[in-house]
């Protein structure tokens, strides 16, 4: 669905123990007198080996990084709260720190600080950037995944 960028956005992050980036970018419209949130955008991907050697809290703050340049035609302009389920993510990114990926990360961040809020929230409360990071595809851009690829790497329920 096109976004409106008049909206707020909610945007969820996840890194997943098994080395895998997820989000899910959602916003809230009222449809039918009922305020529903609605899929605008699903990116994941695996971490690349030079990125296993981080922490938890720096993965999650790889996860934020990344999202944001992979989404920032939607969110430069937009206000959005920025949802994870990693407490300390928050204080990684207010302490000082002389490691050079982190400093880079920060000042990317900060292009978003005025429009976005970061909200600890329990993971699985936001099941849609958790499966993401659960089961990724393979990054291929000369031979995008096909329909049944994608079914058979991640389970699809139907109601």
């Amino acid at each position: 669905m096109l976004p409106e960028f008049q909206l707020p956005f909610n945007f969820y992050i996840h890194a997943a123990c098994i080395q895998v980036l997820g989000a899910a970018l959602h916003q809230r419209k009222i449809v039918e007198g009922e305020c529903r949130e609605r899929v605008i955008f699903y990116i994941s991907r695996k971490l690349k080996d030079s990125e296993f050697r981080y922490g938890e809290t720096q993965i999650e703050c790889l996860c934020l990084v990344w999202a944001l340049e992979k989404l920032h035609y939607y969110l430069k302009v937009a206000i959005f709260e920025a949802y994870t389920d990693c407490t300390a993510l928050t204080s990684q990114l207010n302490m000082k720190t002389t490691k050079r990926h982190m400093l880079r990360w920060k000042i990317a961040i900060q292009e978003y600080r005025g429009n976005m809020t970061i909200i600890y929230e329990e993971g699985k409360s936001h099941p849609n950037s958790d499966g993401l990071s659960k089961w990724p595809l393979e990054n291929l851009k000369s031979k995008p995944a096909n329909d049944q690829e994608v079914a058979d790497k991640i389970p699809i329920h139907f109601m």
